[in-house]
């Protein structure tokens, strides 16, 4: 058998489970129910859509800071009126996505890797992508002690969340920008690829058994406060330094049946990122304080701080970057080439930007016909 349908192969099996890992957005593999704090429901609040609740996944995690501070801030339920803004919070993207097929979910929050290979291995039936959210976020992060420049990372150990996730992708295809080579699957070449859970990252860093990580937020800052440096910012590499991190998704059958619902969610996002965008210290610490009510720890001044400046929030959904994204999933032979048309139906985000006098955005010719 060929080495690259060995890997596609493998990749498949990852899939399988039931698709590309997103390991960058969580620490695990389970999700958490009824999390947050609700919030109040306004007196003569009527139901969206008749519904009694909207089931809303995300993870806990800095780069879905609009999801954190809709629940925090209640602009969830202040649009949804007396139905239920109902969260479930994840810590892997399989899991987001299987929920979504199981219609444990309506609506999610998710990055990248997981929504392109949700969509192609359920052939465009499951899911659309119907909004932006968050750009930025990932960072090279090294021992200063071991690597001093970009040329020192060849022969090194460098972490990555998982085999074929989305910053494992993004690491494997600069390093092909080096020329180096690596086999993808096992890690092995020019860099040793260490694929390394999130949560196990600072400690595998303080035991020396990686020289480096390439992360996600907080991780990233969670590392430099044992002693890492940040040696590449990701966003340093892409036009306007921007790409997408995190995308909103809902179920195809649910957006069809319950628009007013999904425009209500919508419409607390943007709401949530401008709240963001305006106050940005103060979002922080109900970013921060979201987290802490969903998993019992808030994190530490000195790695939330950096962290949270490192990512930009937008509606945006940045569909030229998931394209290329998906580019550099195929270049390492981690992806057959798939058929993104459809992925995104941008409609009602447009509606609810011209509503509040903002810019609309665009799906990059991979919108729903």
């Amino acid at each position: 058998m060929p080495a690259t349908s060995a890997l596609r192969r493998t990749f498949a099996v990852v899939t399988a489970l039931p698709l590309l890992t997103l390991a960058a957005c969580g620490y695990g593999s389970e999700a958490k129910d009824d999390a947050a704090p609700q919030a109040k429901v306004a007196a003569g609040a009527e139901k969206t859509d008749g519904l009694d609740s909207v089931r809303i996944g995300y993870f806990g995690n800095l780069t879905h800071g609009t999801a954190l501070v809709g629940f925090q801030q209640g602009f969830f339920q202040k649009e949804l009126g007396a139905t239920e803004a109902k969260p479930t919070i994840f810590n892997a993207g399989p899991s987001e996505i299987e929920a979504l097929n199981s219609d444990s979910i309506d609506i999610g929050w998710i990055g990248p890797s997981p929504a392109i290979n949700g969509y192609t291995k359920a052939n465009g039936t499951n899911l659309r992508i119907i909004g932006g959210s968050a750009s930025g976020g990932v960072k090279l992060v090294v021992n200063p002690d071991k690597i001093k420049s970009l040329k020192d990372v060849k022969g090194k150990k460098i972490a990555t969340p998982q085999l074929g996730n989305t910053q494992d992708v993004a690491f494997l295809n600069w390093i092909a920008d080096q020329g180096w080579k690596v086999d993808a699957e096992s890690g092995k070449g020019d860099v040793s690829v260490i694929r390394t859970e999130n949560s196990i990252a600072p400690d595998a860093y303080a035991s020396g058994s990686i020289d480096g990580a390439w992360v996600p937020e907080p991780t990233a800052s969670k590392l430099v406060a044992k002693g890492a440096k940040v040696l590449l910012d990701e966003a340093d590499l892409w036009p306007d330094k921007k790409f997408v991190i995190t995308n909103i998704i809902v179920r195809q059958d649910f957006l069809k049946e319950h628009p007013k619902a999904v425009e209500a969610v919508l419409k607390a996002a943007v709401e949530a990122n401008k709240w963001i965008n305006a106050d940005p210290d103060r979002a922080k610490a109900a970013a921060n304080k979201q987290l802490e009510a969903d998993s019992g720890k808030a994190l530490p001044a000195e790695v939330l701080d950096p962290a949270w400046k490192s990512i930009q929030f937008t509606n945006d959904p940045l569909a030229s970057t998931l394209s290329t994204e998906a580019e550099h999933a195929v270049k390492a032979g981690l992806l057959e080439k798939p058929d993104l048309k459809g992925i995104y139906d941008l409609t009602l985000l447009n509606k609810v930007l011209a509503a509040e006098g903002e810019s609309t955005v665009d799906d990059a010719g991979l919108g729903a016909s």
